[in-house]
């Protein structure tokens, strides 16, 4: 009798064991399919990705020289970016590089910033076109136009005159970047034929907005639109492949001496961007300067 009751609990015992196992890989089930466990937090304790843009952007040169990243050796400006950064070679490819690595930071257009990073406060300052226009965001750069000495465009004459007109500013404020003062509104002569345009990705989004207005109020014009980059824009102004060239930057002495003559036609803020996930939310020069010279390897030398 004792046995009979002895090898009850036992069975009893093994199916309580079998059911609570059941249960155990059940719930193990659901995590696996991103149920009730939470993700995996944020580590400071990882090495920064750093991401930075190709020779020759303008973004690039307006950025190493605002947060000291540029220092004079021997008489010339060296760019003292750490050779272990990943190069990027436009304004979306940076984007979307930090937006796939948590462990990311890059810097963009302010006016081409969107939700998919990040923008990090900068020395208390947050990177708004109104913080940039009140001196606050210290990080801006301008935005430039080039037309080389001597040659005649009519289409390219016209353009620029609705690029700084009062319409042609609304556009570029209506995009988030700071427009010029004491405009007059758009008087133009409607002229036919050809431009091409061409240079800073980063200028490039708002002088498509630029050519859609201008032609709305001259359909006879075509207006080629060629992305590359600041210094190859001012090359190709000045062999003539382009008629306007685009520069996220100031002109070089050197490209002035070539006949080109510059006119700034917006003011932009340079975001220092980071992954959505990255619980940063502010740094300092130092730290960014930090950060791009190589002194800075992990997060947690910046934030902790």
């Amino acid at each position: 009798m004792k046995l009979k009751k002895f090898i009850a609990v036992l069975g009893v015992a093994a199916m309580m064991t079998g059911l609570l196992a059941g249960c155990g890989n059940s719930a193990d089930e659901g995590n696996a399919d991103g149920g009730s466990e939470a993700a995996a937090e944020w580590d400071s304790a990882n090495d920064i990705t750093i991401v930075s843009r190709e020779d020759g952007s303008g973004t690039r040169g307006a950025f190493i020289e605002l947060f000291g990243i540029e220092e004079e050796v021997e008489g010339e400006k060296v760019d003292m970016t750490t050779e272990e950064a990943q190069i990027t070679n436009s304004t979306s490819v940076m984007l979307t590089t930090v937006a796939g690595d948590e462990y990311a930071i890059g810097y963009v257009s302010l006016g081409s910033l969107d939700d998919s990073v990040k923008a990090l406060k900068i020395d208390g300052a947050e990177a708004t076109a109104e913080n940039v226009k009140s001196g606050t965001y210290k990080v801006s750069r301008p935005f430039n136009i080039a037309t080389k000495e001597g040659a005649d465009n009519e289409v390219a004459n016209d353009f620029i005159t609705f690029i700084m007109s009062t319409e042609g500013q609304q556009v570029v404020e209506e995009n988030g970047y700071i427009p010029l003062d004491g405009t007059q509104a758009y008087e133009g002569t409607a002229p036919f034929g050809k431009a091409v345009v061409g240079g800073s990705s980063s200028v490039s989004p708002v002088m498509e907005k630029l050519i859609e207005a201008y032609k709305e109020v001259n359909p006879n014009a075509e207006i080629e639109l060629q992305t590359t980059d600041s210094t190859t824009g001012m090359e190709s102004t000045i062999n003539g492949s382009y008629d306007i060239g685009m520069a996220s930057r100031e002109l070089k002495d050197t490209e002035l001496s070539e006949g080109l003559t510059g006119q700034v036609i917006a003011t932009d803020g340079i975001a220092v961007i980071v992954n959505n996930d990255s619980t940063v939310d502010e740094l300092s020069s130092e730290q960014v300067k930090s950060i791009y010279t190589g002194e800075a390897v992990t997060w947690a030398d910046v934030v902790e």
